[in-house]
């Protein structure tokens, strides 16, 4: 699209174009700028302005759809788990989006949360929110919180190993048969409820 047509664009439109040429060139591992995203979207280099102060406002923006596709590739078609071998799951799913949209994942986890960004608190928020009703299903006595951040982090680190290489596998279907073993052989079990209530301690992180 020619910079005259610009003007064409309804309200929203030029900020989902915007963050499709970013999305994009950050999943090709191509370097963007705002000037470079508004020469890919095909617009003036002033156009990214109207929705972006700077580049930290593109990377979050970029998260929180992360985020919130993330959440689609967890819930959609999905039943809820009903027992700790379909809950590993979850962490299946997890490390299948980390290694097939490795640059996105590392956007999303790799810098601190920008707390002011009410999207990208609320799309990380609906994610934490999902596994809690998910370890609440499960395990409906014990501290879901403590549950919580044993599960992401073996998810996590699984992701992460396999990413940098230390962890290897010769297909994805080998990668979520690893994940399954390492989650049974950990044999998450319930935890005893801490003093604390569990649903009280919960804390967004994204």
């Amino acid at each position: 699209m020619s910079t005259s047509e610009e003007g064409g664009y309804h309200h929203g439109d030029l900020r989902a174009a915007l963050l499709s040429s970013a999305m994009g060139m950050l999943e090709s591992g191509e370097p963007f700028s705002l000037r470079a995203i508004a020469r890919k979207a095909g617009v003036s280099p002033t156009a990214p302005y109207r929705h972006f102060k700077d580049r930290d406002a593109v990377e979050s923006a970029l998260a929180a759809e992360g985020f919130r596709d993330l959440f689609a590739d967890l819930g959609d078609s999905r039943d809820m788990p009903g027992s700790l071998p379909e809950l590993a799951e979850f962490a299946v799913v997890y490390v299948d989006f980390a290694l097939g949209r490795p640059a996105l994942f590392r956007l999303m986890f790799g810098k601190p949360c920008d707390d002011t960004d009410d999207e990208r608190v609320k799309a990380a928020g609906a994610l934490h929110n999902l596994l809690a009703r998910a370890l609440d299903r499960v395990s409906p006595e014990a501290d879901t919180s403590a549950l919580a951040t044993a599960g992401w982090g073996l998810a996590h680190g699984m992701a992460c190993l396999y990413l940098d290489g230390k962890l290897r596998a010769p297909s994805r279907d080998e990668v979520a048969d690893q994940v399954r073993r390492a989650f049974g052989a950990i044999a998450i079990a319930p935890v005893v409820p801490s003093t604390q209530s569990a649903r009280g301690s919960r804390r967004t992180h994204c």
